[in-house]
This record gives C-alpha cells, sequence and structure tokens, in this order.
C-alpha cells in the first residue's frame, strides 16, 4: 500500500511573496540581489545560480527603500520567483529597456544581460537612470535562461 494517496503535496496556495532571514556580512540596500551561500546572504553576481533573491525595505524598523540594512544585520529577502513582480535596483548610468534581460553586476545590482551571463530577470519597463543615484526597476524573474 502507498504511503501517500495524492501526488500533489500542497499548499493550496502560496505564501505571496516567500520570505527568507539570514544574516548578511556587508551592507545591501533594498532592492539588491542575493543568493545564500554557507548559511548568510551574499550579493548576487552575474554567475549565480539557482535560488535569487531580492532583499526587502527594512520595514521593521520602519526604514525606506533608500536606507541600506547595516553591515553583520539579519535581512529579509524575498525569493524571486517567475509569476510575481519585483523591484530590482539598477545602478547609476544604466539604461534598461522593457522586456530586456537583466543579469547582476559584482554589487548584486541589475544590468543588461550580456554574451554568456545568467539572466535573472526580464524588464516591465524602459528605465534610462541618470538619476545620479541607483534606481528601482520594476522585473520579472527569469528561471533556467542563459543570454546567448
Amino acid at each position: 500500500m502507498a504511503r501517500y494517496n495524492k501526488i500533489y503535496g500542497g499548499p493550496v496556495q502560496e505564501n505571496m511573496p516567500q520570505v527568507h532571514e539570514a544574516i548578511c556580512d556587508t551592507a545591501v540596500l533594498p532592492g539588491t540581489g542575493v543568493v545564500r551561500t554557507s548559511g548568510k546572504f551574499v550579493p548576487a553576481v552575474a554567475a549565480s545560480k539557482g535560488r535569487i533573491f531580492i532583499v526587502q525595505d527594512n520595514y521593521l524598523a520602519l526604514k525606506d527603500v533608500d536606507t541600506a540594512w547595516p553591515a553583520g544585520d539579519r535581512i529579509v529577502a524575498m525569493e524571486l520567483l517567475d509569476e510575481q513582480l519585483f523591484r530590482g535596483r539598477v545602478p547609476t548610468g544604466t539604461s534598461i529597456v522593457q522586456d530586456a534581460a537583466l543579469s547582476f553586476n559584482a554589487a548584486g545590482k541589475l544590468v543588461p544581460a550580456t554574451a554568456g551571463t545568467h539572466v535573472v530577470a526580464f524588464a516591465n519597463e524602459t528605465y534610462n537612470n541618470t538619476s545620479g543615484a541607483d534606481q528601482l526597476v520594476s522585473v520579472r524573474a527569469a528561471k533556467g535562461y542563459t543570454f546567448a
């Protein structure tokens, strides 16, 4: 006799968004991409694959989206799931075009993907960041896609 009598194990509806907590040794701004390494969050890079997270604003301390989480804090990050929209951080001087493939730079910020880089998201809007500061843009995750 089978241990289970159903194949689908649930949940009936996925909690939105999937939130995770971990220590991050560096200060990070909300909207930065991170990955978990040895139980800690570190900024994602162009070669990062697997579970990708986007740092959430520090609502626990009533901070806004432009206030960095301090180095060494337990931060809150949301798993980048493909059926949800997120706001990812792009560096100043970066031009993003709607539907463009995006990858991470060395600081976990989204930039247009180049040949051979792992695509983590697609832009939902066009934005030319000439503001002089990092800005947030609307993105949707791209699962299992490599820019060739």
